[in-house]
């Protein structure tokens, strides 16, 4: 429906713009138990970390042994490690299984194919470059994700997380005890923790710059758009 505004010498139509429909319940919910299980294992890797900040590389690495690098961080042997892992060991779980949720049902909606996988047309550099300086970017609340953003979601879920995985199993001794090809391939429990280390920085400063593009695009209504499932798209003038 349309209403007008009169303006003396100038009138001016406005229509309301529906909300317009974008998260489905599924990723709407795996989302929110991703962000909360994420939060535990930044705060319980924190933890670990402050036990013993030095990482190796190789098979063993300890105090006494050159290290590949030392993190600049208070050096609290036997801290808070317990709980760490503890929290850690929970909250990473929690993650695997609902981020197993999430792939399966993308795939079985094709959500994945439809909404991140980007176009053939939109692979060419042209439309990267584009990306890059901002001329594609689109903030209305029914834009789509430009070929970068794409690419980087598919690369945060099918390779970045299933790393950490891997990398966080490779440093379980009941699972290497039964399963040694996967700490062997990445050289040794050691380069196992370095390589984790390395792709949780990546998975923070990806969820830093996600939340800040929330943030410029309206962090409210895209927040209520993740709760919500529909996200307004507000007025337009005509």
């Amino acid at each position: 429906m349309a209403d007008s505004v009169y303006i003396p010498g100038l009138a001016v139509g406005t229509s309301v713009v529906p909300d317009v429909p974008r998260h489905s319940a599924t990723v709407r919910i795996t989302h929110w138990i991703n962000a909360l299980s994420f939060i535990g294992l930044v705060v319980s890797g924190i933890g670990i970390l402050l036990a013993h900040p030095r990482f190796y590389w190789g098979e063993t690495g300890g105090i006494g042994m050159p290290s590949l690098f030392d993190l600049p961080l208070p050096f609290l042997l036997g801290g808070p490690s317990g709980w760490g892992r503890y929290l850690h060991f929970e909250s990473a779980w929690l993650c695997v299984l609902n981020g197993l949720l999430y792939v399966s049902s993308g795939v079985a909606n094709r959500h994945f194919r439809k909404n991140l996988v980007p176009a053939r047309g939109d692979r060419r550099w042209r439309s990267v470059r584009e990306a890059l300086a901002g001329d594609a970017r689109d903030e209305r609340a029914d834009a789509r994700y430009n070929v970068i953003q794409r690419t980087t979601y598919l690369a945060v879920v099918f390779v970045l997380f299933p790393l950490m995985i891997w990398t966080g199993l490779a440093m379980s001794p009941a699972i290497t005890s039964v399963f040694p090809a996967v700490v062997t391939v990445l050289g040794g429990h050691q380069c196992a923790r370095t390589i984790h280390f390395f792709a949780a920085i990546l998975l923070v400063l990806f969820v830093v710059v996600h939340i800040a593009m929330v943030w410029r695009s309206g962090f409210r209504r895209r927040v209520g758009g993740m709760i919500t499932g529909r996200v307004s798209a507000g007025r337009k003038g005509l």
